[in-house]
């Protein structure tokens, strides 16, 4: 089933926490809103599965106007982040619940009904646990519980609001690349919320980063990691850097020298630099980016490196493989970026205005 957003508008009260949000979602997509507290990501979750009516605007199932209809009439699959499970119920008769509330004339027989449910819990490997009560689950079953639940009504959308949000790191992980493989298996139209960029990255075909009510970007993941359009998004997706740089005559400088980067068309003038840690090269002498190693620590494979370039600008950190690392401090480093993007604009671009606008795509440096 195809959705989709047009133009969107939600105040509650007079705060709105929607700003003219539009947007198509596939059939048989799987798509992440991704943003942090405040984005307005939970409210258009709630909006497309009819919990909240838009203030402006209209939402489509399909070619038919959904925007008025009831959470029954849209056909809604819906899992939340604490299950929701009903206690008293067994996990048989969780999953069966959808089905046996309907009316009458659309109620399949007892018999389908089971048949129904015993298929899903065998699809999210719960076979044999049909007896059992919710608290007699751990937590990353009572999750398979509820999205059985919410598949078993055979739903036009399935919509998740932060569905591994109350599960530890490793059932996380595991229930993450098993939702990926239900979801290929079911071809649902998948729409589900997160704050957990590396959940978004890694389960969903798009992306959508959100900030302040209104869609920043909208892409694969591929897209929005390797060309954030705007400095939110640059910062918000993984880890990134950002300094204050002067462009003058096609160089970059950083404080009073040039540090090796080159943007022939750029206008003179202040800018940001972005750059992430891992996309940097050690090298020596002059025309780089140099400062003393204030911190380091080993993360997995790697060995990030806390480096200060001085008074006026915040430490970056650079990443690098444990045996081209020092770990000693106040030790110097110097480096060049080997992917970067400016962006330039008013205001305070450092922060990450959205105001702000790219100058530019990954550029490569002129060189030692």
């Amino acid at each position: 089933m195809e959705v989709r957003v047009q133009n969107i508008r939600k105040e509650f009260g007079r705060y709105p926490a929607l700003e003219d949000v539009s947007l198509d979602i596939r059939s048989g997509e799987l798509v992440a809103l991704l943003g942090p507290s405040g984005s307005g990501k939970t409210t258009l979750l709630r909006l497309i599965a009819g919990l909240e009516s838009p203030t402006e605007g209209t939402i489509f199932f399909g070619d038919e106007d959904a925007s008025k209809k009831s959470v029954q009439q849209r056909n809604i699959g819906f899992v939340f982040q604490h299950y929701a499970l009903f206690r008293h119920m067994t996990v048989l008769d969780n999953v069966s619940f959808g089905l046996n509330v309907r009316p009458a004339n659309r109620r399949p027989q007892a018999a389908e009904i089971r048949r129904r449910a015993l298929d899903l819990l065998e699809l999210v490997q719960l076979s044999g646990l049909e007896k059992r009560y919710p608290a007699q689950l751990s937590g990353g079953q009572r999750q398979r519980v509820a999205l059985a639940r919410a598949m078993a009504v055979e739903p036009n959308v399935l919509l998740l609001d932060e569905p591994f949000g109350a599960l530890d790191a490793q059932v996380r992980k595991e229930l993450r690349k098993w939702l990926r493989e239900i979801h290929d298996r079911t071809g649902h139209t998948t729409v589900f919320v997160t704050h957990d960029q590396e959940e978004a990255l890694e389960l969903a075909d798009r992306v959508v980063v959100m900030s302040k009510g209104a869609i920043e970007q909208v892409g694969t993941p591929d897209d929005i990691y390797d060309h954030p359009v705007s400095p939110f998004v640059y910062g918000f997706i993984g880890q990134s850097n950002c300094l204050d740089v002067t462009l003058s005559r096609g160089e970059i400088w950083f404080e009073d020298r040039p540090i090796g980067l080159r943007a022939a068309s750029e206008p003179d003038g202040p800018a940001t630099l972005y750059f992430r840690p891992h996309d940097i090269e050690l090298v020596d002498g002059c025309g780089c980016l140099a400062g003393l190693v204030t911190a380091g620590r080993r993360v997995a494979g790697t060995r990030h490196l806390e480096v200060s370039l001085g008074r006026t600008q915040p430490p970056v950190e650079i990443e690098l493989p444990p045996e081209r690392a020092s770990s000693t401090d106040h030790s110097r480093v110097a480096f060049r970026p080997t992917r970067w993007k400016l962006y330039r604009g008013a205001g305070d671009v450092a922060r990450g205005s959205v105001q702000a606008q790219s100058s530019g795509i990954e550029l490569a440096p002129t060189g030692t």
